[in-house]
């Protein structure tokens, strides 16, 4: 079941996903050469606490999942697609960074996700990340009172694919609220007209999965949730929690940087 928020319930989101944007922009300016993932993790507590929000990521325990999530970011390097636990792992040079971060305040979730290189980096690498972000603009430009969620697949499919880039079947977008998923699904492909209407108080987390070699196989790591591409190349995410109201998609995890 779809749940429909008010205006203020919108407001209220708001302000999750700006806790959430802060941790984003507080992690990416201390992603460095040497630095740890766990140091990293450390960095997004850091915001939960400051701003009482807590996470909806540490504990979490879905069913595919044999451990309950440690930490409260997903850190996902190289050919990490989604899912990434942080560790002693040290960043390097040229390192394609992934990060996804969520944030619960006042009974509302925030979730967003974006990537980075960190040192010098490849221009293959560059050029996988901004189709990302462009897929990820796509998306909630099609986000709008009366289109479909198949507009928004394939706005974001269309974007992936003409950039050569593989897509991890079965993983996506969702909707979000006072859980970080709920109803409906968003697929990064599909059909444009087809699927749920999208009306005034929908809002959905949108967030597109990019594999740089250009298939779509993918496989877990044995923690059970890094997912990594099966051709060894690399990967990049992006993300932003956004509301469908009468006066077009409202980015509720805009970052200030």
């Amino acid at each position: 079941m779809v749940e429909l928020k008010t205006d203020t319930s919108i407001d209220a989101m708001y302000e999750a996903g700006q806790v959430v944007g802060r941790a984003l922009t507080a992690v990416r300016k201390a992603s460095d050469v040497g630095v740890s993932l766990l140091e990293l993790d450390e960095v997004a507590h850091d915001v939960l606490r400051e701003a009482g929000a807590t996470s909806p990521f540490l504990g979490y325990r879905p069913s595919f999942a044999p451990t309950a999530f440690p930490a409260v970011l997903c850190a996902s390097v190289n050919d990490a697609i989604v899912h990434g636990i942080p560790t002693r792992y040290k960043l390097r040079d040229g390192d394609l960074v992934s990060m996804d971060f969520g944030a619960e305040l006042g009974g509302w979730v925030g979730d967003s996700a974006l990537s980075f290189t960190v040192g010098t980096p490849r221009p293959a690498d560059v050029r996988l990340i901004e189709t990302a972000e462009r897929a990820l603009a796509a998306g909630i430009a099609a986000a709008v009172v009366g289109n479909r969620i198949g507009d928004i697949a394939h706005a974001i499919g269309t974007v992936c694919r003409e950039g050569g880039y593989g897509i991890p079947d079965g993983f996506g977008g969702h909707g979000i609220g006072r859980r970080m998923h709920e109803d409906p699904g968003v697929p990064n492909e599909g059909r444009p007209g087809r699927g749920m209407k999208l009306r005034h108080g929908m809002v959905l987390a949108i967030e597109p999965m990019l594999i740089g070699g250009g298939t779509d196989g993918y496989h877990a790591d044995a923690d059970g949730w890094t997912l990594r591409t099966n051709d060894g190349s690399r990967a990049a995410h992006a993300e932003h929690t956004v509301a469908i109201t009468e006066s077009g998609p409202r980015i509720l995890t805009a970052r200030a940087d």
